[in-house]
């Protein structure tokens, strides 16, 4: 092939990207994200803000300073005085809910952000994937226009024009992102499964069972299934994970993926009790960012007409 006909290829490929980027996109899809994320992120956080003199501030234990830059501690944060903690604290959750309601909701998402990427940083010992994929969703959500549809906002733009039309579709690099962003996280814990024992040896998932994360249902499925069965769990759940690029990205497979991972999600929300909000987190972007454009034109229509909007 000539340099110019690779160049055209090539071309072509960008073009289509480009033209996908694009493309409107039904605007609920960024709403379920804005109502929804910051409820899971903040049920999450929930039992460390009841205790956030400890969690952030002078009265719990605290990971000195390494002195040097390491990636386990990419900066030092001192510890707050109680009132600064607890400050800290009701910032996230006002303005965690501002945002789900969609009320200044652009506005409470950076303030969502900042307080996500504080405790973040100062909590290393107790740092999850929520509290790390949060300052991450709300900046997307910030950069965004969310809640021009529903919420408070845009309710209260209705109330005052009753003839406005609110934009049903939008253009945003958000809802792209977000929809990149699910199969890329599924890839890299992949990736780093296979790189572990996932491969080696065939009980990982048998031996989480055992774990103090265990719950009745755990126990329940541990006694009534087969020892090969979790074997199989894993490597389906293995398979699932490292290629989700190729399943998302593929209309043939993408339903079939988003049902296998929500029921993989559920199953962790049911097995595995603390982390039954990181669940409800990952349930969320999927269904938001790959659920069929029918499916999520019906559940807009029956929202629209549910709200008169």
């Amino acid at each position: 092939m000539s340099d110019a006909g690779t160049q055209g290829s090539r071309m072509f490929v960008g073009d289509r990207f480009f033209s996908w980027l694009a493309r409107p996109v039904p605007i609920l899809r960024l709403e379920l994200i804005r109502i929804a994320a910051p409820l899971a992120i903040l049920g999450f956080m929930s039992s460390r803000i009841a205790y956030a003199d400890e969690w952030l501030g002078e009265g719990g234990f605290r990971v000195p300073d390494l002195g040097y830059a390491d990636p386990r501690q990419p900066l030092y944060l001192p510890s707050l005085p109680g009132w600064a903690a607890w400050g800290v604290a009701l910032a996230m959750v006002a303005s965690g809910l501002a945002l789900s309601l969609g009320f200044h909701a652009r506005r409470a998402a950076w303030v969502f952000a900042a307080t996500g990427i504080w405790v973040a940083l100062s909590d290393r010992l107790a740092a999850f994937s929520v509290s790390k994929l949060t300052p991450v969703i709300a900046i997307a959500l910030a950069l965004s226009p969310c809640g021009v549809r529903f919420g408070i906002d845009a309710w209260r733009k209705k109330r005052a024009s009753p003839k406005r039309a609110l934009p049903r579709e939008v253009v945003s690099g958000s809802v792209r992102f977000f929809q990149i962003l699910v199969p890329v996280i599924y890839c890299a814990s992949g990736i780093a499964k296979a790189r572990a024992d996932w491969l080696k040896q065939p009980f990982v998932l048998w031996t989480h069972l055992h774990s103090s994360y265990q719950t009745s249902v755990t126990l329940l499925l541990a006694n009534l299934l087969p020892a090969f069965a979790w074997t199989l769990f894993q490597a389906m759940t293995l398979l699932l994970e490292t290629f989700a690029p190729l399943w998302f990205s593929w209309s043939r497979t993408r339903p079939y993926a988003l049902v296998a991972a929500v029921g993989m999600h559920a199953m962790i929300g049911l097995m595995f009790g603390p982390v039954r909000y990181f669940a409800m987190l990952m349930a969320t972007l999927l269904i938001a960012s790959h659920l069929s454009d029918r499916r999520i034109e019906q559940l807009a229509n029956q929202i629209a007409r549910a709200t008169k909007s």
